[in-house]
């Protein structure tokens, strides 16, 4: 069943107030992040290997959230991009729809529940070593 005017519009502004505030903790992180941490351990004196490395770590840490929240705007840029085109809540694999339940929980959905369940029960066992 496709989706409603009001089911996509809710979707939709799901979407948008989540990208206006990803941008906002991205821009946040960025302006404040300038390595904050990373000077304040090496300010204090006496210094070591290990505010160094503390210091190091957080940088790191900062970068990989900012990156997350990069992928996450990313993937609600495709998403308005499948809005645009019709396309929107259609599984990639199946081509069947994506439910408006799971839209609305998850809604930079690709695939619909049925679909991701198969490929999570793959893609967990690819992980596990073996003997």
């Amino acid at each position: 069943m496709a989706l409603t005017q009001d089911e996509l519009a809710e979707v939709t502004n799901r979407l948008e107030g989540r990208y206006s505030s990803l941008l906002e903790e991205v821009r946040n992180e960025l302006e404040q992040g300038e390595n904050q941490q990373y000077v304040e351990l090496l300010g204090r004196v006496p210094g070591d290997i290990g505010d160094e490395s503390v210091a190091d770590a957080l940088a790191d840490l900062n970068l990989g959230l900012i990156d997350r929240h990069i992928r996450e705007l990313r993937d609600i840029e495709a998403a308005r991009v499948r809005i645009r085109d019709g396309r929107f809540n259609l599984c990639t694999d199946c081509g069947q729809e994506i439910g408006f339940e799971r839209l609305r929980a998850y809604p930079t959905a690709t695939r619909c529940i049925t679909c991701q369940s198969q490929r999570e029960a793959i893609r967990a066992h690819e992980g596990t070593p073996s003997l």
